[in-house]
């Protein structure tokens, strides 16, 4: 059998008493596009860093093709960077700054122009090689950067937050360049960003980052299907949570009550918990069904405090009897919005197979 591509195990940073990351775990696929997503100060940078070679491990390893990098100094990892700051050589035009590591290389001088001419392309910059850095916009100089980052064929990308000095517009149009170029080169890209709706546009998988740890690893469909901690759910996508207590729990499914006079079962359950103990149902505000007038039942009765018109959806927040707030979200024009006000009682349904449940 063939070695995984690129191997990170059980990395640790320590600095001094603070440990940035502990025991962090992760297989890259060759052509992978991967994404570490997580808060400030989960571990994601510190990791991207160790990678670059910018950091060094307290302890653990990391393989490339099988060799492992640790000893190997950040300029001979031939692994290629680009940071939030496009770090772009002020004085240098666009194509001496992609010429750049081309040069550093020794390279004959055709096969660097015939490079530059290539990057140019390759990132739809043809006809800027003549400006300099401060004559371009901040999208135009993330994409030099990109280009510059390329020009030598690394077998991996680092990216660290590229885009989140952009304005959302901007960053959407260069996340789409990203993701084309990305399927043009079939280069390995390890991508850090606290945005999940980044995350979730441009990766093949995501690992999810939460105090110095990988809390999950998935496609973004499977963590926002089967989020296996609370954090995640929190993180990807919008979540409600409600109190409940479980009842029983049996082949990774519980029953639970919920509210005075609700009992559901077969909700996936994460964790352990003993009958009669507390935990926490968590439901998608787009999972969640709305009737008007009816309590009881198989619903979740709630109170109506204030409904917003957000374009294509419409979004109702609610309050149950526990005093907990819930989010729904309905498609614009549905029937259960028609005349619905703060302060109607409304009854909030869902599939328990769509929801989970975390325990203490």
């Amino acid at each position: 059998m063939t070695a995984p591509f690129l191997q990170i195990r059980t990395l640790r940073k320590d600095y001094g008493i603070v440990t940035a990351i502990r025991d962090v775990n992760l297989t890259v696929e060759r052509g992978e596009f991967m994404t570490f997503l997580g808060p400030s100060g989960s571990g994601k940078s510190t990791t991207l860093y160790i990678l670059a070679g910018f950091e060094n491990p307290t302890a653990g390893d990391i393989l490339l093709n099988g060799q492992s990098l640790i000893a190997t100094p950040s300029h001979k990892r031939n692994i290629g960077m680009v940071f939030q700051r496009y770090t772009l050589f002020p004085h240098l035009s666009v194509g001496e700054n992609i010429a750049f590591p081309l040069k550093v290389r020794r390279l004959p001088k055709t096969e660097v122009d015939a490079k530059v001419a290539k990057m140019l392309k390759l990132v739809r910059l043809e006809g800027f090689e003549d400006r300099k850095p401060a004559q371009m916009s901040g999208g135009q100089q993330q994409r030099v950067a990109l280009a510059r980052a390329l020009a030598y064929d690394p077998p991996v990308l680092l990216m660290d937050e590229p885009l989140s000095a952009l304005d959302k517009k901007l960053r959407e149009e260069i996340q789409h360049e990203i993701r084309r170029i990305h399927q043009e080169t079939e280069v390995t890209i390890l991508y850090v960003t606290h945005d999940q709706e980044e995350a979730l546009r441009l990766s093949d998988r995501i690992a999810v980052f939460s105090k110095g740890v990988i809390d999950q690893i998935g496609t973004g469909p499977e963590l926002y299907a089967n989020p296996s901690t609370r954090f995640v759910a929190e993180f990807i996508g919008d979540s409600d949570f409600v109190t409940c207590r479980v009842l029983s729990a049996r082949d990774g499914r519980a029953e639970l009550a919920v509210g005075k006079d609700m009992t559901i079962s077969g909700v996936p359950i994460h964790g352990s918990a003993a009958a009669g103990s507390n935990a926490a149902l968590m439901l998608r505000p787009e999972r969640l069904s709305l009737k008007r007038g009816q309590t009881g039942g198989n619903g979740l009765s709630a109170t109506v405090t204030d409904i917003t018109f957000l374009g294509s959806n419409i979004h109702v927040a609610a309050t149950v009897p526990s005093g907990e707030a819930l989010s729904v979200r309905l498609p614009f024009g549905h029937e259960a919005t028609a005349g619905l006000a703060r302060g109607d009682t409304v009854s909030l349904g869902f599939d328990p197979a769509s929801a989970h449940v975390f325990c203490a």
